[in-house]
């Protein structure tokens, strides 16, 4: 019987590199690569986020209680997670970084958040449970701006003040 070589993935720097200059490339100043096939159950995924990108803040619930959690991990440069409370007002907020203390974070489904990227080429890990459904997968707070606007830029910047 011959050998069956294992199937895998690498997840070194040439695949940061790689998705990193799609994301400079970008509008969204953002680009997901991912490791996950559809309509797997979880989703695993790179994100890189250079700065300037806008995360509308949001949430995600799911219809299975508890499905609705999001892991990030840094794994290069550092990115900001923002949480909301009820009332959509930025009440919490955590500096992850590749080489710092805090390097991931896990949000329980229902909470509102936002990212801000606060390196050149900041690379996580993120996973959630899917399959992903682009019309229900975020859940907006209606007060923030949409991507692309000039009042979302304005906000990114104050954003960018709490990790100063």
């Amino acid at each position: 019987m011959p050998f069956a070589a294992p199937s895998f993935q690498r997840i070194d720097q040439e695949l940061f590199d790689q998705v990193a200059e799609l994301a400079d490339q970008s509008p969204r100043r953002r680009r997901n690569h991912n490791l996950h096939q559809e309509p797997e159950l979880v989703q695993r995924f790179i994100n890189v986020l250079q700065p300037g990108t806008y995360v509308r803040p949001h949430r995600h619930l799911r219809e299975i209680k508890g499905t609705g959690f999001e892991c990030f991990v840094v794994l290069q440069g550092a990115i900001g997670v923002i949480l909301f409370d009820g009332r959509g007002e930025a009440c919490h907020w955590e500096k992850l970084e590749a080489e710092g203390p805090l390097r991931g974070i896990e949000l329980a489904e229902g909470i509102f958040h936002s990212l801000v990227a606060l390196s050149r080429d900041a690379v996580m890990l993120e996973i959630k449970q899917g399959p992903y459904h682009p019309s229900t997968d975020k859940d907006f707070i209606d007060r923030y701006p949409a991507e692309g606007t000039a009042e979302a830029n304005e906000l990114l910047a104050s954003w960018a003040s709490f990790f100063a």
